[in-house]
């Protein structure tokens, strides 16, 4: 599984990383993304950013060219040309703004009761996301990406007493990995009015069976895309079938170090959490 990561890659980092290509290159960061404090110690329930291609509306398009500061001008002209639009005129990819969003990690499927259940949903297994009632709906249509750093797993180690070591795990290569994930939308089934209740955004991180030195830390591992995938695994015009077939790409080489018991405590938060001892 993965419980805890580092994510401290500023705005521009995404930008150059993640912007589609095409007449819209700058990523759309909403929600403060833009100004995004570094985190070495991301835990359950944490406010993450995520990585999305969401359908252009005129708000969309307006908002994207007041934060790219108006340096896109050719993204001015669609505010005025989507507002005349059909909204339920068909979509195709040439229709998607990519997006910088905030969710808060642990999905909470649209039908929960109760968000505390995201706690226990900060992974999604992908041999059984088709199949589980909680994933299947957003692996279908709201998939996304989520930019870390590097994440940490603990391995078990026999007493006595038996005790864990953490390790922090990196991309082989300079740059970040790309978490596939999964997010969706909720709203509280007992608000008077809907209408002005605030959606929750919230996301899992898609897991697999570990391999080689991976499988000697922990069993499972975060599934890393490639940036060849990046387009087709956020388009909602991607089947579910095309979707799995990128679920089995090789693992990305790795780079593991041992760290301090330190990031066991979740109020810690520092740089030193992910050097070597």
């Amino acid at each position: 599984m993965c419980g805890r990561y580092a994510s401290f890659a500023q705005g521009d980092d995404l930008a150059a990383a993640y912007a589609r290509n095409g007449f819209i290159q700058d990523p759309l960061f909403g929600d403060g993304t833009d100004n995004w404090g570094p985190s070495w110690n991301i835990a359950p329930t944490h406010d993450v950013r995520i990585i999305v291609d969401r359908p252009v509306t005129a708000q969309a398009a307006e908002t994207l060219v007041m934060a790219s500061g108006e340096r896109s001008p050719a993204l001015a002209g669609l505010i005025s040309q989507l507002a005349k639009s059909d909204p339920q005129e068909s979509l195709i990819d040439d229709d998607l703004v990519r997006q910088v969003r905030r969710a808060r990690w642990g999905l909470v499927p649209g039908w929960a009761k109760d968000p505390s259940v995201g706690a226990k949903m900060i992974n999604a297994r992908s041999e059984t996301i088709t199949e589980k009632p909680s994933f299947r709906r957003a692996f279908a249509s709201r998939r996304c990406i989520i930019p870390a750093d590097g994440y940490f797993e603990w391995t078990t180690l026999e007493g006595p007493p038996q005790h864990k070591i953490p390790s922090y795990i990196t991309p082989y290569s300079d740059g970040m990995f790309a978490f596939a994930g999964i997010y969706e939308f909720w709203k509280p089934h007992t608000a008077t009015d809907r209408q002005l209740t605030q959606w929750l955004v919230t996301a899992s991180i898609i897991t697999t069976a570990a391999q080689d030195e991976l499988a000697q830390i922990h069993e499972r591992r975060p599934i890393f895309l490639t940036p060849d995938t990046y387009d087709a695994w956020l388009s909602p015009h991607t089947s579910v079938d095309e979707a799995l077939d990128i679920l089995r790409i090789p693992v990305l080489p790795t780079v593991q170090r041992v760290v301090s018991t330190d990031v066991n405590r979740v109020a810690n938060n520092s740089e030193s959490l992910i050097l070597p001892v």
